[in-house]
């Protein structure tokens, strides 16, 4: 099941790289509406749910019942001041992190699939669950970025 998750991520990228590199500036940095991140900071936030999710994928395979924290997404957005990052440098940190995280998906051994995790003191979440949900997120924001989503 698990390779099915990297598939998917990896076909994720390969669509949206170039595509998302086509972006000029100006459109990228603009607020998508008043009190909306911008396109620059979606694809940051992006970034953000790889990182987190990435001590996720690790972790839960080094234990067998873990708590994570939540994460502060507006917070960690406007600290890294994604509006004035590189577009360029956005697109591949992020296509680089879902490249990385496509090949520790395809490496979990199946039975780790199950470890149950928590995440801000939620409802517990298998493995398989987590890497499902972070597919599934990583599309909706792209569906914002690309204009075809709230």
């Amino acid at each position: 099941m698990s390779l099915d998750f990297s598939e998917i991520i990896l076909s994720i990228e390969e669509r949206e790289h170039d595509r998302l590199l086509a972006m000029k500036d100006h459109d990228v940095s603009k607020p998508l509406s008043d009190g909306k991140w911008s396109r620059k900071e979606i694809l940051g936030h992006l970034i953000d749910s790889a990182g987190n999710n990435h001590q996720r994928f690790v972790r839960a395979q080094l234990d067998d019942n873990l708590d994570f924290p939540e994460y502060a997404q507006s917070e960690w957005v406007e600290t890294q001041d994604y509006a004035d990052e590189s577009w360029t440098l956005l697109v591949d940190l992020w296509c680089a992190y879902n490249l990385h995280l496509a090949h520790i998906i395809d490496s979990i051994p199946p039975e780790k699939l199950d470890v149950v995790c928590r995440i801000g003191g939620g409802d517990p979440v298998r493995l398989e669950d987590l890497i499902a949900e972070y597919v599934k997120h990583l599309e909706h924001h792209l569906k914002q970025i690309d204009g075809s989503a709230e």
